[in-house]
């Protein structure tokens, strides 16, 4: 037999193994498929773990779910906002006064609206014409309705404000006078707190006072429910700071 002068040339009679054809488009699309089930327990992850979902838990843990928008404790409430917020800001709670604060004020306000029902039994009062007992009733409910709308005005717009960065006091003295106080969460040396007398003690309310290195060296939330628990979230936000300086993390 005539030998084949090529040696690399296969001769007809040897076999040939041919290896499978490899279908490309389903290793593409189960390549993609992994790929989108890896992206998706990634966000899953980050979702899960994100720093203010876990802060709010804790808050919760301490205080409580407050949302009503009457309370005295705000947690992280979607009905309260102020201007002077930072857009990636979140509001992690919003304290006013006690309510039992507004006991005096409710008591006078009450004895102001009965008054003019007591005039009757005053001799001086029926010798005073009746137009003008009329005017003089209008003018006193209109000074009483003032009275009473400063009075709740006061307890609804003065406020105290803990970010998961700042701490905050905004005080009205009148419609026209504001005063905004604020310190980093940072800034914060020592937090105090106080509650005296019998009411304050039967209904757990009192002052906390923040000291600062900032430029307003303290700040006090006053009469609020719960000073102890309020103290608890300050420094559950400072342990929070004190991690993300460790571990180079920026809001």
């Amino acid at each position: 037999m005539t030998r084949a002068r090529d040696l690399d040339t296969v001769a007809p009679d040897d076999q040939v193994i041919m290896s499978p054809k490899v279908d490309t488009n389903l290793i593409k699309e189960e390549f993609a498929a992994v790929k989108d089930s890896g992206e998706t327990m990634k966000k899953k992850e980050v979702v899960k773990n994100t720093p203010f979902e876990d802060l709010s838990e804790k808050v919760y843990e301490i205080v409580g779910h407050t949302k009503h928008p009457f309370s005295s404790l705000l947690v992280n409430p979607h009905v309260f906002d102020f201007e002077e917020r930072d857009s990636n800001e979140k509001i992690i709670l919003v304290a006013r006064p006690h309510w039992f604060t507004n006991v005096s004020w409710v008591l006078t306000a009450i004895l102001l609206i009965v008054s003019p029902a007591l005039l009757k039994f005053i001799p001086l009062i029926g010798s005073i014409p009746s137009k003008f007992q009329l005017l003089g009733i209008v003018a006193w409910y209109l000074v009483t309705f003032a009275f009473i709308f400063e009075k709740f005005l006061s307890w609804w717009i003065d406020v105290y404000i803990i970010t998961d960065e700042r701490v905050i006091d905004i005080a009205f003295n009148n419609l026209l006078d504001k005063k905004f106080s604020e310190a980093k969460i940072s800034m914060i040396q020592d937090i105090t707190s106080r509650v005296s007398g019998v009411a304050q003690t039967m209904f757990n309310y009192g002052n906390v006072m923040i000291q600062t290195a900032a430029e307003i060296p303290e700040i006090t939330f006053e009469m609020v429910p719960h000073p102890e628990k309020i103290i608890k979230i300050l420094q559950v936000l400072r342990d929070e700071e004190e991690q993300e300086a460790i571990d180079g993390r920026v809001r």
